[in-house]
C-alpha cells in the first residue's frame, strides 16, 4: 500500500464482502456469513468494520472467457464489490466431495480480472467433518494469487445445526471462531498496509497465471 492507501485504511471502516457458496433458502453457509455479520459489530472485533454479502452469485452467467470483453451487468457488480473490498469472506458447502458450483462459477469469473489477485481472503468451512471442499477451494485461491489469510481460514461447524444467524453470533465455539477469524483479517490488513511489497508480488504472479491460461 501507498502511503495514502494506508491513511485511507485508517480514516475508514474496513470493507470485508461475502461470498456464500449456497443458493439454498435455509443456506448454513448463508447464516455464519449473516452471523458473521453481526459478530463484526462486537466490541472484540477491532473497528469499525462495513460487512456485506454479495447477493447475485446466483445471477452470474456460466463463465464462458469469450464473454469477458462485455460483461452482463452481474458479472460487473460482482467484478466492482470485488474491487470496493479490503477482503473477502467466503463461506461454502461440500458437494459430492467438491466445491459447489455457484462459487466456483464467481470463481471463474475473478481469474481474469487484475484486481483479484493478491486480494485478502478468509474462508470459513461450515462443515463438521468434511474437508475435500475446503482443500479444494482453498488450492484454487492460491491458483489465483489470492492471499489466503492466516487464523481466518478455519472450520466453524454449522451444517448440523439449526442455529439463526443471530443466536450463531451470541453462541459457543461459534461466536469465539467467528471473532478471532475476523481478528485476523483486521490484523492481516494492518500488516499488509506496513508492506507495500506484498501485493505486488501477488499482482506479479497473477499476471503469470493469466497468460499461462489464455495462452
Amino acid at each position: 500500500m501507498t502511503p495514502v492507501d494506508q491513511r485511507a485504511l485508517a480514516a475508514r471502516p474496513v470493507r470485508l464482502l461475502g461470498l456464500c457458496g449456497s443458493l439454498r433458502r435455509q443456506s448454513r453457509s448463508r447464516a455464519l456469513l449473516d452471523a458473521t455479520g453481526l459478530v463484526t459489530r462486537g466490541p472484540a472485533v477491532p473497528g469499525p468494520v462495513a460487512f456485506r454479502i454479495f447477493e447475485h452469485l446466483g445471477q452470474l452467467p456460466l463463465f464462458n472467457p469469450d464473454d469477458m470483453a462485455l460483461p452482463t451487468a452481474q458479472v460487473l457488480a460482482l467484478w466492482a464489490a470485488v474491487d470496493d473490498a479490503d477482503a473477502l469472506v467466503i463461506a461454502s458447502p461440500e458437494y459430492a466431495h467438491g466445491v459447489t458450483g455457484t462459487i466456483k462459477n464467481a470463481l471463474d469469473w475473478l481469474v481474469g480480472h487484475p484486481p483479484f489477485a493478491g486480494k485478502p481472503i478468509a474462508v470459513f468451512n461450515p462443515s463438521h467433518r468434511a474437508d475435500h471442499a475446503d482443500l479444494s477451494l482453498k488450492e484454487t485461491l492460491r491458483t489465483m494469487a489470492a492471499d489466503l489469510i492466516p487464523g481466518a481460514c478455519v472450520r466453524i461447524p454449522v451444517t448440523a445445526c439449526d442455529l439463526s444467524a443471530q443466536q450463531l453470533s451470541a453462541t459457543s465455539p461459534c461466536q469465539e471462531l467467528m471473532t478471532e477469524a475476523l481478528q485476523a483479517v483486521v490484523g492481516h490488513l494492518r500488516e499488509r498496509s506496513d508492506s507495500p511489497g506484498q501485493k505486488d508480488r501477488s499482482l506479479e504472479h497473477g499476471k503469470h497465471f493469466d497468460a499461462k491460461e489464455t495462452a
